[in-house]
């Protein structure tokens, strides 16, 4: 999806309120500040969320765009915007935890790209820190669920948006699609497409990182991942003894 464009970027920001996954993310700090990297940090909801309460945030999206609507909220002040992809991400510091939310882990396309990313996060983990991420479950009727989809009206600052989602392709572990928005001022489309990687394929993945799988959840209260069941596959990693 072309999140350089700034429309699409406020349109994301409507579509992605603080939920349910901000809270998961959030219990899993704790207390005590600590510093916090979130790779793919999209608006910047759960970042700001983080730097209200007192944690020291670092914000990495590659979309410059949307950075500025993260950089308009509140507490955006207090974290540290990075324009940088996952793979690529360079810092000196280490980190206590460190997210990768809104299905961004879906966005990495090959083995290449999330076997670089994974490595990435373990050069800028603390010895004793956590790594944290989700990807949906692919045992589960995506392309199904997204067919069947009503049109989706959006409120922005200029307006309303109808949202229309189509598949485009199903190959393997892939699903693309295209999503059209009817805006006042015209049309927007965009072409994405996401990976769905089985359990198996991310823990090989991890392996290879550096890293060991701690927990696996398979929704945002916690629960035990079930694959016959659950729509969320969200890892908890730490570098390997």
């Amino acid at each position: 999806m072309d999140y350089q464009n700034p429309e699409i970027a406020h349109i994301y920001d409507s579509a992605n309120p603080w939920a349910d996954d901000c809270d998961f993310y959030l219990s899993l700090v704790g207390p005590h500040a600590c510093s916090i990297l979130d790779l793919g940090c999209g608006t910047g909801t759960l970042c700001c969320g983080l730097a209200g309460r007192g944690h020291q945030v670092t914000g990495v999206d590659p979309a410059a765009a949307m950075l500025v609507v993260a950089r308009r909220k509140r507490h955006a002040e207090k974290v540290e915007w990075i324009e940088s992809t996952a793979q690529s991400y360079r810092s000196h510091r280490r980190f206590d935890l460190i997210f990768m939310t809104g299905h961004a882990f879906q966005t990495l396309l090959t083995d290449a790209d999330t076997l670089a990313t994974l490595r990435n996060m373990r050069a800028h983990i603390k010895d004793r820190g956590r790594i944290v991420f989700e990807t949906r479950n692919p045992n589960l009727d995506w392309v199904g669920e997204w067919d069947a989809r009503s049109r989706l009206v959006r409120m922005l600052p200029s307006g309303e948006a109808v949202e229309n989602l189509e598949i485009t392709g199903r190959n393997g572990e892939f699903i693309s699609f295209q999503t059209s928005y009817a805006l006042p001022q015209g049309r927007l489309i965009t072409c994405s497409t996401l990976r769905f990687p089985s359990r198996e394929q991310v823990e090989r993945l991890i392996a290879r990182s550096g890293l060991v799988v701690r927990d696996l959840f398979g929704d945002w209260h916690g629960g035990a991942f079930e694959a016959e069941f659950s729509r969320e596959m969200i890892f908890s990693a730490e570098v390997a003894e």
